[in-house]
């Protein structure tokens, strides 16, 4: 099968960009069903057996140059988030193909004044940036 033309991956890139629009609300993180026993030695949840009180949801996330955060969630509120939760993951996705097809279409432009839209070369290995390491003072 050949490669997709410019124009086909123009389009699939503006189908993308019309899902995501249509994605709605989302969060990243994750939701957490705990029972947890209370310490009196005399309530149900000391008995053997019993799986203490709950369920408690606690939604989890990680931010960015801090620690991981949380918030225990209103019973009314678990399938919202979980709803919000799995929209994050599909906007994940359609972002990483909406990167993969615009790479694909930077491939695909011809570069002004070659012949192929390949390049010469190929990838290469490495940094492209010089070290700015200085030698010891004259």
């Amino acid at each position: 099968m050949s490669e997709p033309s410019l124009p086909e991956l123009e389009a699939e890139r503006d189908r993308l960009y019309a899902q995501l629009g249509k994605v709605g609300d989302f969060r990243r993180g994750s939701v957490s069903e705990n029972w947890r026993r209370c310490g009196k030695p005399n309530c149900a949840c000391a008995q053997p057996g019993h799986p203490g009180h709950g369920p408690r949801f606690l939604w989890t996330r990680t931010v960015r140059g801090q620690r991981t955060r949380g918030r225990q969630l209103a019973a009314p509120e678990v399938e919202k988030v979980r709803g919000e939760l799995a929209a994050y993951q599909e906007f994940a996705s359609l972002a990483e193909r909406i990167v993969e097809v615009n790479e694909a279409i930077c491939e695909a432009r011809a570069v002004s004044g070659t012949a192929s839209p390949s390049g010469a070369g190929g990838e290469k290995g490495g940094s492209a940036t010089r070290s700015r390491r200085r030698g010891p003072p004259s």
